[in-house]
């Protein structure tokens, strides 16, 4: 009887140790769904679950922090890892809701490109918000400075330009002169938002459409509504690389921004999290993943390891970002309300 107690208290303890070792040996991430996300998959998912024998469990967002801050207040944190945005890394870095992310680990934050190493979120791939314009219709030359988008006696044709401040706000500075070092320097005075908004009168009667979703401009582009519109490049390319148009990216007075690794507070699997944030952290790894989306990488390292012919399409290529400027969360976690505010007036005026 002792010998059949043993060998039943052995096998419940070595069914738990494995339950232990398998819970130890799961990971949650959290991202965005879509290309981006498949990209994610083929690039770090896949690898280092192999590598590790970790089961990769994916969860998708919409970017709606009430969920997140739940698991953390109650303690029911399901997600280990959360792809988020700059707003997210400042609000739960604030509010205490992510942890803080430890860059000796990730060979330190000069490793990275500017603004892609937050307190608590570690960029991953860099973003432009551009202007496209289609070929066709300026068969002597198209535009290639931010001043033309605004230029419509020298390039005439309805734009398109996003429904939302944020960048536009910079991209009419841009036009007026402003060098993009010193954008948010001028755009944080009043007359500095007087002098945007002013330039943007001068376009205001030739934007047809105002844009709320990153679908529409090349879909606009292709229909013909508009001749050129802002973006995000990711769109136009996967346009010209899948549908065979001929759009073309203005990557003068670019805004640069990020998509980030966060580790959500309580998680039971921080260290198996951390893991794979190193994973992804590497040059070899992270210069992968432009192959399958044309964003860039935000390590320098692994920006010099992307192919001539993928980098010359992504963000991060030294010729793109000569006059480009990193979009400012800081500057928008505190002064998005009243310029959304001033800018809905503007519209509707």
């Amino acid at each position: 009887m002792m010998r059949l107690n043993c060998m039943f208290l052995s096998s419940v303890m070595a069914l738990a140790t494995a339950g232990a070792a398998f819970a130890e040996d799961t990971l949650t991430v959290t991202s965005w769904g879509g290309a981006y996300t498949k990209s994610q998959e083929e690039v770090f998912f896949k690898p280092f679950a192999k590598q590790t024998a970790t089961k990769i469990l994916q969860d998708e967002w919409d970017g709606s922090t009430a969920k997140l801050k739940g698991m953390v207040e109650t303690g029911q944190v399901t997600w280990d890892i959360v792809d988020v945005e700059p707003s997210h890394a400042l609000q739960g870095c604030d509010e205490g809701w992510l942890e803080t992310i430890d860059y000796s680990k990730l060979g330190g934050k000069d490793a990275f490109i500017d603004g892609a190493a937050m307190d608590c979120a570690v960029a991953t791939i860099v973003f432009g918000t551009i202007y496209a314009y289609d070929a066709a219709k300026f068969p002597n030359g198209g535009p290639t400075t931010m001043a033309d988008l605004f230029d419509t006696a020298k390039f005439p044709g309805p734009r398109a330009l996003r429904k939302s401040p944020k960048t536009t706000l910079e991209f009419a500075l841009i036009a007026d002169g402003v060098k993009p070092s010193e954008v948010y320097d001028v755009l944080g005075t009043p007359a500095g938002v007087d002098r945007a908004f002013k330039k943007l009168d001068t376009i205001k009667k030739d934007v047809k459409v105002w844009w709320t979703a990153g679908a529409q401009p090349p879909q606009l582009l292709a229909d013909g509504e508009v001749v050129m519109t802002t973006a995000w490049n990711g769109r136009i390319y996967d346009a010209v690389k899948n549908s065979g148009k001929n759009f073309k990216i203005v990557w003068d007075g670019q805004g640069m921004d990020f998509n980030l690794w966060a580790e959500p507070k309580g998680s039971k699997n921080k260290e198996l999290a951390d893991k794979f944030v190193a994973f992804t952290v590497n040059p070899d790894v992270m210069a992968q993943q432009s192959k399958y989306i044309s964003y860039g990488p935000t390590l320098k390292a692994a920006i010099a390891k992307v192919p001539p012919d993928i980098l010359v399409d992504l963000p991060t290529a030294p010729d793109n970002t000569k006059n480009a400027f990193v979009v400012s969360s800081e500057f928008w976690a505190d002064h998005d309300e009243e310029l959304t505010e001033r800018f809905n007036k503007w519209l509707a005026q």
